[in-house]
């Protein structure tokens, strides 16, 4: 964990290299640093999915519409001003990726936070030694 989840209108795969998009807030993650400035998610902890929907209703279905809606799921234990900041940043950086779609079309972003009090949490990675330091 962290774990992003963009969830979109699959009428946008003709329109944003998603590999770009995901990476871009991937990047956008890694580069978070919490108040005293240490990095906020671990790096080979840090991952993000994207999934088109293939069957959507946007509004009133009158137009071509597109939607994003992007799920940043943490653990617990990062302050509020924290994930204040993270999410600020991957807006800020949705908007600027997707800033050419915006001009041609009718499209909606949402960004949601959410912090885990999972019931039952389990990881077993080779990922995360290859970043440990020592």
């Amino acid at each position: 964990m962290p774990h992003l989840v963009v969830l979109y209108t699959n009428n946008l795969d003709r329109e944003v290299d998603m590999n770009r998009f995901c990476r871009r807030m991937a990047d956008t993650m890694l580069a978070a640093r919490d108040e005293a400035g240490a990095q906020v998610f671990p790096t080979g902890g840090t991952r993000v999915f994207a999934m088109p929907a293939a069957y959507f209703a946007v509004a009133d279905g009158q137009r071509d519409y597109a939607f994003l809606y992007l799920n940043l799921r943490m653990g617990r234990g990062r302050s509020e001003l924290v994930r204040t900041r993270v999410g600020e940043a991957l807006l800020a950086a949705a908007k600027d990726e997707l800033a050419e779609v915006f001009a041609r079309r009718l499209l909606g972003v949402t960004l949601q936070v959410d912090q885990g009090d999972e019931s039952y949490g389990a990881k077993h990675s080779n990922i995360h030694p290859l970043f440990s330091k020592g």
